[in-house]
This record gives C-alpha cells, sequence and structure tokens, in this order.
C-alpha cells in the first residue's frame, strides 16, 4: 500500500454484490460458499450502517424471456429455471441484509437503471452483467458521496466480485476485498490482486479500521 492505494476508511462505501436468495449456497441454482459468508457480510453491513457509511447493494434480476441474462446462462433461464426474477422471493436479499422495515425491491424501477434508497445511507443498484459498473450509476453515486474506498464482499469472488474490482480500480478508486466475506474466494486471489492495488483484509479488520476511521475523522 502507499498514499495512492492505501484505505481511507472514512470516506468508504461497502458494496454487497449478489447476495441475494437465489444464490444463496442450498438454493436450486446456488452459489457454493455464499451462504458460509453471509454472517460475515452482515457484520460488515451492521457496521457501516452504525458508522453511517454508504452501503449498496448490487443485484441481478432475470426477466423470464432471458433477454437480459448473461449469454451463459440464457439458455437456462429461456428453458424456465427461475433465477432472481424480478418479484419473487428468490431475487430479494439474503435475510439480515437489509435494514429494518427497508421497502421491498422495486424491481421495475431498478430495471430501469434507478438506485433504489431503503435506508438513510443505503440503497439497491440493479446491474445486468457481471461488473458492478457496467451500465449503472454506481460511479456517479460514489462520487457524489465523497467515496474514496470500495469495501467489495459478496458472490461469488471469480466472477462479479472481481469484474467489480477490476472496474473500481480502473476508476481510480482504492480497493479492500474482504476475503472471508467473500464467496469462492481463492489461494491466488491475494497475489492477483496485488498487481493491481488491491488489499485483502478480513472483516474484523476492515470493521476496526472503520471505526478508527469514523472516529478520527470525527475529531
Amino acid at each position: 500500500m502507499d498514499e495512492h492505494t492505501r484505505p481511507e476508511f472514512d470516506r468508504s462505501a461497502l458494496l454487497t454484490i449478489d447476495m441475494q436468495r437465489d444464490f444463496l449456497s442450498e438454493s436450486p441454482h446456488g452459489i457454493p460458499g455464499t451462504t458460509k459468508v453471509l454472517p460475515a457480510v452482515r457484520r460488515l453491513v451492521r457496521a457501516f450502517r452504525d458508522a453511517g457509511s454508504p452501503i449498496v447493494h448490487v443485484v441481478r434480476l432475470y426477466l423470464p424471456d432471458a433477454s437480459n441474462v448473461d449469454v451463459c446462462r440464457r439458455s437456462l433461464v429461456a428453458a424456465g429455471a427461475e433465477i432472481v426474477r424480478p418479484h419473487s422471493t428468490g431475487s430479494l436479499l439474503a435475510d439480515g441484509l437489509a435494514p429494518e422495515g427497508a421497502p421491498p425491491l422495486a424491481a421495475d424501477a431498478l430495471l430501469a437503471g434507478t438506485v433504489q434508497a431503503i435506508g438513510p445511507h443505503e440503497h439497491v443498484l440493479y446491474k445486468p452483467r457481471w461488473g458492478a459498473f457496467y451500465r449503472t450509476q454506481l460511479e456517479q453515486h460514489l462520487l457524489a458521496r465523497g467515496v474514496t474506498t470500495l469495501v467489495v464482499t459478496g458472490a461469488n469472488y471469480p466472477n462479479c466480485p472481481r469484474a467489480a474490482i477490476i472496474g473500481a480500480s480502473e476508476r481510480d478508486f482504492r480497493v479492500v476485498a474482504v476475503d472471508d466475506a467473500l464467496s469462492q474466494w481463492t489461494d491466488n486471489a491475494t497475489a492477483e490482486l496485488a498487481g493491481i492495488g488491491v488489499v485483502p483484509l478480513s472483516t474484523v479488520d476492515v470493521i476496526a479500521s472503520l471505526v478508527a476511521g469514523t472516529r478520527t475523522s470525527s475529531c
């Protein structure tokens, strides 16, 4: 880490990626290891919420005709597989992630590109492909809130989180990958991300740094 890559936790935002019921490990089309990291993601959400720091839950929504589905899953969805179908219970955030009293996901608005508020500093954003920045308002949303550092969690590291990490780096954000809050984290990931200046940290270390950064910024 140096002055260009060192996380600034007092100006950080948390991204949860594809942490939806249909992607939990026990679901018919779930992602192995995702349920295992859910408790860590919940702890991070609570910590960022308590700190008043931005949270963005990035989600997928697959239309029944498969017109907006990744090509590798398009045949599956076109054949009738119901995966994160708009307005379905499987498309909802995993239990324990949304704030108490949060409104339901506004699927139609999300599909149209709206960033939905579900809490004072907490939003949901739909992405049409792997990367969280691809055809979304994520960059503008973060910059409008003075964010310099992204803390990335979710499912599953080799696909969507990695695409989000690359996209964030391309846009000069400082990036933290929370290694115990990313499903399918690999032994090679730490070395791989070091090559683009991304910091892997544990949930415990992120929360400690967030609290310390929030205290420092308020002094």
